[in-house]
């Protein structure tokens, strides 16, 4: 409903809500593509369209070329997949799971642990948590991560969730003049508004070096399924090409809420030795920062992307 705000000066009329109500659209696979056979796996939706618990295999095993497949392709289909008492898991066996789907990916802001490839995320009363902001990992990048493997070292008596948000229903669900509106533009993603907040400018000059803003369509395909998604996020995407800096502002302002709503999204309640991999194109996440001073300890492989389309 249309909604007038009244001031002691002009009246602004805001001819639209920026959120509508009703019935979505929440499709869990791209159009015309049919649903996996699992002969292997156990599939556990959480919702209907995106996040599912997965047993029947041991993380801590050689995973057989049959078994790496269903991964792959509940992957695909669920966009997030989790494991839960995954007891064993070394850093070598974490290793071999992302490889699954591709070699790691450094974050070069990340704290490492004394495996190459693996970043150690430790927060307490002493370091809290600060990705409690809808997100994308390594949209900053000129090739994105395409996805992650997160798994519990240390988790809090409450609190400590996850969320994660389907990008393709958060496309869908745009309107059709708002899909005709963002169709072709791009926008520029950069680390330094977010990272940069607490570097020196000398520290700021030393990874601009080597990663500069870069720029990504506001509307993407997925590499695999063909799917349209729409990908911005709040932390690193700064302005879209082309147009002025309030409608940029105007534009983003509206995008970005995408990802907050509740149909879009799964929520997972971490125990000890549990596991989440998510499609990082396909998806945004949300760490809930609500366990201070809890201690959360969590080990993170990013997998290596490609430039997107």
């Amino acid at each position: 409903m249309a909604a007038t705000v009244t001031t002691d000066g002009p009246k602004p009329v805001l001819d639209k809500p920026l959120m509508r109500y009703g019935r979505r659209t929440l499709e869990r696979l791209a159009p015309g593509a049919e649903p996996a056979q699992y002969r292997i796996l156990g599939i556990s939706p959480l919702t209907p369209h995106i996040g599912a618990e997965i047993s029947g295999v041991d993380l801590s095993r050689p995973l057989d070329e049959a078994t790496a497949e269903e991964l792959r392709q509940a992957l695909l289909e669920w966009k997030v997949i989790f494991f839960r008492g995954q007891t064993g898991l070394e850093p070598q066996h974490h290793l071999d799971l992302a490889a699954v789907w591709g070699p790691p990916e450094v974050n070069p802001f990340f704290p490492k642990s004394e495996t190459v490839g693996v970043s150690r995320l430790a927060k307490d009363a002493m370091a809290v948590g600060n990705e409690n902001i809808w997100h994308s990992d390594h949209s900053f990048m000129a090739a994105p991560a395409l996805g992650s493997v997160l798994r519990s070292v240390e988790v809090p008596a409450a609190g400590g969730d996850t969320m994660w948000a389907d990008m393709g229903a958060a496309y869908d669900n745009l309107s059709d003049e708002m899909k005709a509106r963002v169709e072709g533009l791009t926008a520029v993603h950069d680390w330094v508004p977010s990272w940069g907040s607490t570097m020196t400018e000398e520290q700021i000059a030393h990874f601009r070096e080597s990663l500069p803003p870069v720029e990504h369509p506001v509307v993407v395909r997925h590499p695999r399924s063909g799917r349209k998604l729409l990908y911005v996020n709040e932390p690193f995407t700064t302005r879209i090409v082309g147009l002025s800096d309030a409608e940029s502002r105007e534009l983003l302002d509206e995008l970005v809420l995408q990802a907050r709503v509740p149909e879009f999204q799964v929520r997972f309640h971490w125990e000890q030795d549990s596991v989440a991999i998510w499609d990082n194109i396909a998806t945004q996440h949300y760490a809930i920062s609500d366990y201070y001073p809890q201690r959360r300890v969590m080990e993170r492989i990013a997998v290596a992307g490609v430039p997107l389309s």
